[in-house]
């Protein structure tokens, strides 16, 4: 009698792609973390726009008063109201903005103020060597995904995947944000439960793929601009990681496609967890009876594994969200959808 191996049982069944693992690797801890300073009222902190613009000079004057309201000084970048085709100016005067924030001795942290496409764009214009030398906070999200990951890989100090500075900031996403950057708390993030805002119950729902806890450094962001950069050397090293992912207006085919990639590429198969945070807008294109619905596209990546894994932590494009400290240290509970921070994000 055959004795069918489970893995290859599904690789018969067309499951190649989704089961595929990178050679077994060693779970190696990061080389030390470096932690940047804490904020504190008062701080001056810069505002950049690396990816898309504000084509409103009155939207970035609410960008300015939410930062202020924060007990915060804004300083705006030379080329923060400038525009080039899409982007926010040319990819070399983005990039000087970010050069120039991290030089400066005034600056304590830096926010994004909006995301779109370019950050990767402007990766190759920084100047790695300088920004490693003062480790300072980077703000963001969505696109901001690509500095969050080449900071990983090359600049080794803390940024917060979080609201970008023209969110609307209502006081779960400030609570979130100010424990982590302010206080240099190690909360444990759970989704709200029991509140009467029923688009929070909506998405407050997690979905088990597989149970267990895990622990690992957090890595990830959003899936499109991840998958984006497979590839290149812009990629921190994913082994042992806790990765989390979110995304926005993606068919379930497209995010299919993707986790394929970051499957074939050898990233799923280093992970210790996965986060799958919210997909907003993220339903398949008419009626779903004819396709695979998010869940089970997650399901079918995520399952084989045999990893900790669940979906529906409050992270990604929704208006109350959680700060997560990128490259720190993190449990996850995928029985309870819970991430706990195991390390403060700065000094």
């Amino acid at each position: 009698m055959i004795a069918f191996d489970r893995r290859a049982l599904m690789a018969a069944m067309g499951g190649a792609l989704i089961a595929a693992r990178a050679p077994a690797a060693s779970h190696a801890p990061a080389a030390s973390l470096v932690k940047p300073p804490r904020l504190r009222p008062g701080d001056t902190v810069g505002l950049i726009e690396p990816a898309g613009f504000t084509d409103d000079a009155f939207d970035l004057d609410l960008v300015k008063e939410a930062i202020t309201a924060m007990g915060l000084k804004p300083k705006a970048a030379p080329h923060l109201a400038e525009r080039h085709g899409y982007l926010a100016g040319r990819d070399a005067d983005r990039a000087a903005d970010v050069n120039a924030f991290y030089a400066d001795p005034e600056v304590r942290a830096i926010f994004a103020v909006r995301g779109g496409w370019g950050c990767a764009r402007i990766l190759p214009f920084l100047d790695f060597s300088m920004i490693r030398a003062h480790p300072k906070l980077l703000i963001g999200f969505s696109d901001i995904t690509a500095l969050h990951l080449a900071f990983a890989a090359r600049a080794g100090f803390t940024t917060i995947h979080g609201p970008n500075a023209s969110a609307s900031w209502p006081a779960f996403s400030w609570d979130a944000f100010r424990a982590i950057a302010f206080d240099g708390a190690t909360p444990t993030l759970v989704n709200p439960v029991g509140r009467e805002d029923r688009l929070v119950q909506r998405i407050g729902r997690i979905r088990t793929f597989r149970s267990g806890k895990a622990s690992g450094r957090l890595l990830g962001g959003n899936l499109t601009v991840l998958a984006a950069l497979m590839g290149t050397p812009w990629l921190p090293d994913f082994t042992g990681a806790i990765l989390f992912l979110e995304d926005t207006n993606e068919a379930p085919y497209r995010i299919d496609r993707m986790l394929t990639q970051l499957a074939l590429g050898g990233v799923l198969g280093k992970l210790a967890g996965v986060v799958f945070g919210q997909c907003t807008g993220c339903a398949a294109d008419g009626p779903s009876y004819g396709g695979f619905t998010l869940s089970e596209v997650l399901q079918q990546h995520f399952e084989p594994l045999d990893i900790p894994a669940f979906q529906g932590a409050q992270f990604g494009h929704v208006a109350s969200q959680f700060s997560l400290p990128v490259g720190v240290r993190a449990e996850i509970d995928a029985n309870l959808g819970s991430i706990r921070l195991l390390e403060p994000a700065v000094a």
